[in-house]
């Protein structure tokens, strides 16, 4: 995928009606990954490529995402930065969403976005 095609993939990612239970496989997906990486992260168990410790899907050396109840973004980006899943995968990125606010961190450099989550495809 180009960069325009991941720009249209992200903003009609955040137009559609939120689901917090396909969002990190779409959000993934956006970013152009393929749909066999898709599957496997959504397998359980031994098949699984799914490392998160904490029920949110982590990418291992790309992105530990979790979604969560209303009104604990923030403190789910917390867990997230100091889980240990995300140090021993090498994580780059982390999210946390509830579908109303977004908020992501590049662990490498430290930048850091909080937004509505309506809006976060100005910010990918």
């Amino acid at each position: 995928m180009n960069a325009v095609e991941i720009e249209e993939a992200v903003s009609k990612l955040a137009e559609a009606p939120f689901d917090a239970e396909e969002f990190p496989f779409a959000f993934l997906e956006a970013f152009g990954n393929k749909a066999t990486t898709i599957a496997r992260l959504k397998k359980t168990g031994k098949d699984s490529t799914n490392h998160s410790d904490m029920g949110g899907i982590l990418q291992r050396d790309n992105i530990h995402i979790k979604v969560c109840e209303v009104g604990k973004v923030q403190e789910t980006l917390t867990a997230l930065q100091q889980s240990p899943a995300t140090t021993r995968h090498k994580v780059k990125f982390i999210l946390a969403t509830d579908g109303q606010t977004l908020e992501a961190e590049n662990l490498i450099e430290g930048e850091t976005i909080a937004c509505n989550y309506p809006d976060f495809h100005n910010h990918f």
